[in-house]
């Protein structure tokens, strides 16, 4: 199942409004808007990007519920998914997790990406891009470009945060939803 549907798209678009949304309410920038018409697609794209102050510090996570789109009795619900992840002083982030994929083998992701904070409430939203490694032997084929058993992955993500505890929603593919909970040490 190498195709993208249509709900995926839309994901994906959903995921990288909500941080332009964010950033947008962050900088509450009054420019006139002559300047506003002057901005190209590079510039919208740099914004989303660019650092954003933000105090460094690590979290763990694991994971503790998974719901599969498309059900079927071959596949694991429970990931036993840990990881760490390092946030950057300028909002960017790095970490990598292990996890027992939908088919029960063990799996790693390792990945880079960027937190989205949402000025003056506990939510963010992330967005993370890495490598995939685990999908073997049958099951090499469930998850697109596994051609070496080593694939890209992008998995956007919503969370709330109460002091040192966290909980996100991350959204996997077509395939899955998850939720994970981490505390930052």
């Amino acid at each position: 199942m190498n195709s993208i549907s249509i709900q995926s798209y839309i994901c994906v678009l959903f995921a990288c409004a909500i941080p332009t949304m964010a950033l947008a309410e962050q900088e509450a920038t009054f420019e006139s808007s002559n300047h506003e018409s002057n901005k190209t697609l590079s510039t919208y794209a740099y914004d989303l990007i660019k650092p954003v102050p933000a105090q460094p510090y690590w979290t763990v996570q694991a994971s503790v519920y998974t719901k599969h789109f498309r059900p079927d009795s071959k596949h694991n619900n429970n990931q036993d998914l840990i990881g760490l992840e390092r946030h950057t002083e300028n909002s960017y982030l790095l970490g990598g997790a292990t996890f027992r994929n939908s088919y029960s083998q063990r799996s790693y992701y390792g990945y880079v990406g960027k937190r989205y904070a949402f000025s003056g409430t506990p939510f963010y939203s992330k967005l993370t891009a890495g490598l995939l490694y685990g999908y073997k032997d049958e099951y090499r084929d469930k998850i697109p470009l596994n051609r070496f058993e080593i694939a890209p992955a992008i998995i956007p993500s919503l969370g709330v945060k109460y002091r040192r505890v966290g909980a996100e929603v991350l959204l996997l593919g077509t395939a899955a939803t998850m939720i994970n909970i981490n505390f930052e040490l």
